[in-house]
């Protein structure tokens, strides 16, 4: 199977993603929900590979990040920011383990 290198993305506030940069991430602070839903779609049509988005962005623009639940690329993964965690992403392992063998083992 041929395996072609994907870029990592990460949207959210500056304090809470710039460490990412350091490790050669693209990092992305849109100012507001609409920037964030124009961003995750310019990055899915540019095939970013993981699009990591902070908990306190992704609780507005669930239905956006929807959109590509059931895709195979990219794969967009709730994390928490520095003002703390939500549960979000937690709580997408949760069902997506549930779906895979039945019961939630978390």
């Amino acid at each position: 199977m041929f395996m072609s290198k994907r870029n990592i993305a990460v949207i959210g506030d500056q304090s809470s993603i710039l460490g990412f940069k350091a490790l050669g991430v693209e990092v992305f602070t849109p100012s507001d929900s609409l920037e964030v839903r124009k961003t995750i779609e310019r990055l899915a049509r540019k095939e970013y590979g993981v699009i990591f988005i902070t908990e306190q962005l992704a609780v507005d623009v669930q239905d956006t990040i929807a959109q590509y639940d059931d895709q195979y690329i990219p794969a967009i993964i709730p994390i928490p920011s520095n003002q703390g965690s939500l549960r979000i992403g937690m709580n997408r392992i949760d069902e997506n383990m549930e779906t895979a063998v039945g019961i939630n083992l978390l």
